[in-house]
């Protein structure tokens, strides 16, 4: 199969080449670090060898979990939060169909009252299961959904029966869930204590999901796989395109583009990057340092951020997902009136139009002194994704060490939750 290729030539008007240089070698031994067992971070970087340790008897479990599932529910409600169910969210939208319904539905990713009283009406004339993923169990957003899912399914279908459609995704041996799933007896997977959640997308948090929905996971490792030894040490800079992606940024970053905007031109993408927010902003946003990352859905915020991003502030830059084959084709038709001006496109395949905007836009947004960088798919498939996601996160270990800060805590996000807690007077324990 065709690898993601990277394309990095609109950028090097924008950075200083001795910079660049120098910090190649940096990114190396950086790479090097994050593959080091007993490197420095070792505890944090179980994700790094996940795919060569994820063997064929542990995908044979979740698949035929998935199954005896399956015979009893037609709709699986995730409930998790962050990295709980972003990963397995962006993998599932990219590789389904834009108006199939989803038979994967995610629940605990907020507080909102109607948003959960909605899912509970939604469910009523269905037969569903649950998959939840908590480390703690007590996390507050999935803890209160999954207390009311778990109370919902009983009263529909008798503790007994409920029991046999819960799968909980937890710690080995220590936290709530752990003790609620010894003590009712849900099937239970581990999310391993040197995955942090952002990154346990190819663990059974984003495994069992997508698994749920139809998809080869094993396609999913395999291109996470072969990712993986396109970057191991032995890679070169010039065949590392983590490294280079990483090296891009922090030069970008030194010449004060403080804002990374990626981009996709294909609607199935959109939560890949709301995956990619997660991964970037937990693991760079900290002691004052950082490229904030945001996301645009081309041509659709053309018609809404393309002014700003033209013409507005010189502090950012885009990161393009280029998908170069389509496997749908809708050909424009010639129009014997043509009162819409449309004719000049008669032949043309409509994807044909979207590379062509995609180019145009690269060219205005360069010349408007936007750098750009190119992430190229040669389609979209399990193979592809899983390779994209071990893309992202490679970069993301050696990007963040590259500013300086460690890639894998998330000391900041503490603060909202005890404020909270304060707030609700919850009794210290």
């Amino acid at each position: 199969m065709e690898n993601i290729k990277l394309n990095l030539e609109n950028i090097f008007g924008f950075i200083n080449r001795n910079d660049f240089e120098f910090t190649k070698g940096k990114a190396l031994e950086f790479n090097k670090e994050l593959n080091n067992p007993q490197g420095k971070y070792t505890g944090f970087t179980g994700w790094v060898h996940l795919p060569f340790t994820t063997n064929d008897d542990f995908i044979d479990k979740i698949n035929n979990t998935i199954k005896e599932l399956k015979k009893k529910a037609k709709y699986l409600v995730v409930v998790g939060i962050g990295g709980s169910y972003l990963g397995a969210k962006a993998v599932i939208s990219t590789l389904s169909k834009n108006f199939v319904e989803p038979n994967v539905i995610f629940a605990g990713i907020n507080l909102s009252e109607e948003y959960l009283s909605e899912l509970i009406d939604y469910l009523n004339d269905k037969e569903f299961g649950i998959c939840v993923i908590s480390k703690s169990g007590t996390t507050t957003e999935p803890a209160i959904a999954f207390r009311v899912l778990k109370d919902f399914l009983i009263s529909k279908v008798g503790e007994k029966e409920a029991v046999k459609r819960i799968v909980a995704v937890t710690d080995k041996e220590k936290g709530a869930l752990v003790k609620m799933s010894e003590k009712m007896g849900f099937k239970t997977f581990v999310i391993p204590d040197d995955i942090g959640g952002r990154f346990s997308v190819l663990t059974p948090v984003g495994l069992i999901p997508v698994a749920f929905a139809g998809f080869d996971i094993k396609q999913l490792l395999e291109g996470a796989k072969s990712m993986a030894i396109l970057t191991d040490d032995e890679k070169t800079y010039e065949e590392n395109i983590s490294a280079q992606y990483a090296v891009a940024r922090y030069s970008l970053l030194q010449k004060r583009y403080f804002i990374e905007i990626l981009a996709n031109y294909n609607p199935k993408l959109h939560y890949t990057a709301e995956w990619w927010k997660q991964l970037f902003g937990e693991s760079e946003g900290k002691e004052g340092k950082g490229i904030f990352p945001a996301s645009v859905d081309f041509t659709a915020d053309l018609h809404s951020l393309g002014q700003y991003i033209q013409q507005g502030p010189r502090f950012l830059f885009e990161t393009v997902l280029k998908v170069n084959k389509s496997f749908d084709k809708i050909n424009i038709q010639e129009d014997a009136e043509n009162l819409d001006d449309l004719n000049y496109l008669n032949g043309k395949n409509l994807e044909y139009v979207n590379q062509k905007a995609m180019e145009g836009t690269l060219e205005a947004h360069i010349s408007g002194e936007v750098p750009n960088i190119i992430i190229e798919l040669p389609e979209i498939n399990e193979f592809s994704t899983g390779q994209l996601i071990y893309f992202f996160e490679k970069a993301c270990g050696i990007s963040a060490m590259l500013i300086d800060v460690h890639p894998f805590n998330q000391p900041g996000v503490e603060a909202y939750k005890s404020n909270m807690f304060r707030l609700l007077e919850k009794p210290a324990k």
